[in-house]
């Protein structure tokens, strides 16, 4: 007993140090003592998260990622497949819609908002299934779904003492530390990029002490069988039309140190092993490819990912991992305050809740959301969807698809300044893929030339309207997605990139140009048929209705795609054969942004009064964020108006909503408000049923409750956050603008500023100590702070200390 006592003393001053260790870093850790369950059993309801499943721990490498569960007898690694979609190339275009479209826009225009519904409904929605109403994992639209899990079964039961794990958000490690029988026992899990597989790394201090049970499974449409490789699984998923088209493999390969494996009962059994690694490798036969969307070489290439792990040691893919993963992480630092994190995540949060300014939570938030970005958006990935790349459910809330009325561009708002720009391009090749298609919806639904896109898409090329004209016909979806086109170029200033994208922009404008007609009233140009992204107004026929002519939310979209076009096609000595012109009359023909009686900023062209006052979306508030057409500093008037605006709202919403406003309030140069809101988006959670209203918060693991979990709302947050410290929509690049009087103390490093400059500063006393800039370009730059403006000419790759007066 005596040896025993000693021993774990030792053990729990090892542990103390580790736990020390984490602290030190803690703005870069979610670390806990206590595992997630893993044999808890997912929800049958699709559209409710599960608890235990959001106290995993996320990896991933944009292809590929894991939910890490961290359990002790028994452990699952929920595994994804960005590709993983069921479904396939649906046409559900209208050729009789155009017809219609003259007469609806008349009936608008006249006030008849009832006949207007009814006749949008019946001729404008998709002829097909469309999403299956959020629910299209057997339509063709299809579903994001989990790829399945890996379960290892240690055989053990009984008390386990010292638990730790945690995650490294530097190193995108997940570590889970325990002593079982004197025996500490470590699990290391990662996704790597460089060699495209995960690792599961599993090791003890004593010999012959890893015993385990391997095997793998998926709740529909697998088969696993055991090969001279180790486990693989595979299958084909529902194709929406009685057959299948998505092909996927996942494979197993384990490396022992020690020990011996045989098959028992169709799973690996590892004996008395020193030391065990897996290799977990999944690819599909689906390659974003339009029309096709195949890719014949899946097979090969996964055994070619098989061969290239066996033929390295673990310690240099682990080295290739830390290398690729540390040097994008590293980019940004942050720091508020002396905070030591000395309180486990979970507990922090609540702590947080009561105190209001814990100040290790909030970089701790800001760099999770850069890690999942980069986690869920590699180059040569699909872009990160509506729960990034970790979903464990077959039927995912709203199909897990992209959203183009919010969700996937708020998804990609911290992509630039927060120094992920990489990360951007996947988005920009799914929208490049998304022309051709919507080139077709154009012509076959409207009769126009361009591309459009409507509130939602997926793998497979969806242009269409959705299923009901009250969200479905949002035809805003292709200008607010193209300002990602633009801003990847005004943070980069790389010609090459701006060549190769405006085609698609000219596209898109070439469709809004046709869209586009006169309102009989004002004489301007207005967008219609078309709703305010989701919300709902009483009409003077007293209709409950949601399509109008001229909401807000396109005519700005619209304005700025215009803008950026002309911007672009100036930088590319681009003439266009009147093209341009015509872009340049619409533009300033367009309806502008008007102010109501109240002092809002009207959402649509008329004072229609709303049936949600404090409804979640904020769609025509876009020109002030992320578009920059309204301003505190050039349209004081229209930032009033805005203001107003968020303030009849209120200060609730779901979560993405938060992440919204917390920008929103940044622009406004409140940071204390936004500072208000950011408390209300980290409040700890567990409600798990779907809410429209009423919702946000975090769960255990910090993924954004919507509820369910959406991932949109982490990546919100965290552009929100950056807008308190950064800002470059203006002809300057604002230090500081809307810092709240709570966070007196700090200093963040490598944020991104419009221009390709970053920013690195220090503040003591809410005023600015230490400021540098570095360009990644040659030229003139106005940097201000407070009333201070300094013009520098800036040399490429050189950090300049600016010398501001505190």
């Amino acid at each position: 007993m005596k040896r025993i006592n000693i021993f774990t003393v030792a053990l729990y001053v090892f542990l103390i140090i580790n736990i020390g260790k984490a602290q030190e870093r803690g703005l870069n850790r979610l670390w806990y003592l206590e595992p997630a369950d893993a044999t808890a059993i997912d929800a049958p309801n699709s559209w409710n998260s599960d608890p235990e499943w959001l106290k995993a721990l996320p990896v991933g490498n944009g292809s590929i990622g894991a939910m890490v569960y961290g359990d002790v007898h028994q452990e699952r690694i929920q595994l994804n497949e960005i590709s993983m979609w069921s479904g396939s190339v649906d046409d559900g275009d209208n050729p009789e819609a155009a017809k219609y479209l003259a007469e609806i826009r008349s009936l608008l225009f006249q006030g008849k908002y009832k006949e207007a519904t009814a006749l949008t409904n019946r001729t404008q929605i998709t002829k097909g299934k469309g999403s299956g109403h959020g629910n299209g994992a057997q339509v063709p639209f299809g579903c994001y779904q989990t790829l399945g899990d890996l379960r290892l079964d240690f055989r053990t039961q009984g008390p386990y003492q010292d638990y730790y794990r945690d995650l490294d958000l530097k190193t995108g490690i997940a570590t889970t530390r325990f002593v079982k029988n004197n025996v500490q026992y470590k699990r290391e899990v990662f996704a790597s990029y460089p060699d495209q597989v995960i690792v599961v790394r599993l090791t003890a201090d004593k010999a012959a002490a890893l015993d385990l049970d391997i095997f793998m499974d998926r709740p529909e449409r697998f088969t696993t069988e055991v090969t001279a490789a180790g486990l693989m699984m595979s299958g084909v998923l529902d194709d929406g039309r009685g057959g299948y088209n998505l092909k996927y493999k996942a494979q197993i390969t384990p490396v022992l140190k020690g020990g011996n494996i045989s098959v028992q009962d169709g799973k690996l059994a590892i004996r008395q092993a020193h030391e065990v690694t897996l290799f977990i490798a999944a690819k599909t036969n689906y390659a974003l490819d339009y029309p096709r969307y195949l890719n014949d070489k899946y097979e090969l290439q996964l055994e070619a990912i098989r061969e290239k792990v066996l033929a390295d040691s673990y310690k240099e893919i682990l080295s290739r991992h830390i290398n690729d993963f540390s040097q994008v992480m590293g980019r940004v630092e942050m720091r508020l305050g002396k905070q030591q994190n000395k309180l486990p995540t979970n507990e922090l949060l609540h702590k947080n809740k009561q105190t209001g300014n814990e100040q290790s939570l909030y970089p701790l938030y800001f760099q999770y959301g850069r890690y999942l970005l980069f986690s869920s958006s590699r180059i040569g990935s699909l872009p990160s969807n509506l729960q990034g790349i970790w979903a464990n459910k077959i039927q995912t809330p709203w199909n897990g698809d992209y959203h183009t009325d919010i969700n996937v561009q708020m998804n990609y708002w911290p992509a630039e300044v927060t120094n992920l720009s990489e990360s951007h391009l996947p988005l920009i090749d799914l929208i490049e893929s998304l022309m051709e298609p919507g080139k077709k919806t154009a012509k076959v639904q409207y009769g126009m030339r361009g591309w459009v896109l409507h509130p939602i898409t997926n793998v497979w090329g969806f242009t269409s309207p959705g299923e009901s004209a009250s969200w479905g016909m949002h035809i805003g979806g292709g200008a607010w997605i193209a300002q990602h086109l633009w801003e990847h170029y005004a943070f980069t200033g790389d010609r090459a990139y701006l060549e190769r994208v405006y085609p698609m922009m000219k596209e898109a404008s070439l469709f809004y140009l046709d869209w586009l007609v006169v309102d009989p009233k004002s004489g301007k140009l207005v967008s219609g048929p078309s709703p305010s992204p989701e919300n709902t107004f009483l009409a003077p026929d007293g209709t409950r209705a949601q399509i109008s002519m001229g909401p807000e939310h396109d005519q700005q979209v619209i304005r700025n795609l215009f803008k950026n076009t002309i911007n672009a096609a100036a930088i590319l000595d681009r003439t266009d054969d009147g093209f341009i012109d015509a872009v340049k009359k619409a533009k300033e023909k367009l309806l502008p942004s008007q102010i109501g009686s109240d002092g809002r900023l009207m959402e649509w062209a008329q004072e229609f009064e709303e049936v949600e006052i404090a409804h979640r979306h904020l769609s025509h508030l876009f020109a002030l964020y992320p578009g920059n057409e309204i301003s505190v500093a050039r349209t004081p008037e229209l930032a009033s108006a805005v203001k107003r605006s968020l303030e009849v709202r209120g200060d609730d919403g779901v979560g993405w909503t938060y992440g919204w406003k917390i920008a929103l309030w940044a622009r406004l140069l409140d940071g204390d408000h936004a500072l208000m809101l950011l408390n209300k988006a980290l409040k700890p959670t567990f409600d798990l049923d779907t809410k429209h209203d009423g919702g946000g918060g975090a769960y255990y693991n910090l993924f954004n409750a919507g509820p369910p979990f959406q991932i949109d709302g982490n990546f919100g947050v965290t552009a929100g956050m950056a807008e308190m410290f950064l800002q470059s929509h203006e002809d300057y690049i604002e230090l500081l603008p809307a810092l709240p009087t709570a966070w007196e103390e700090g200093e963040i490093k490598g944020l991104v500023a419009r221009g390709g400059v970053e920013i690195d500063m220090v503040w003591k006393n809410g005023r600015i100590v230490n400021s540098y800039a570095k360009a990644r370009q040659n030229g003139l730059y106005n940097i201000k702070y407070g009333q201070q403006v300094l013009t520098l000419n800036l040399q490429a790759g050189k950090r300049v200390k600016l010398k501001i007066k505190s």
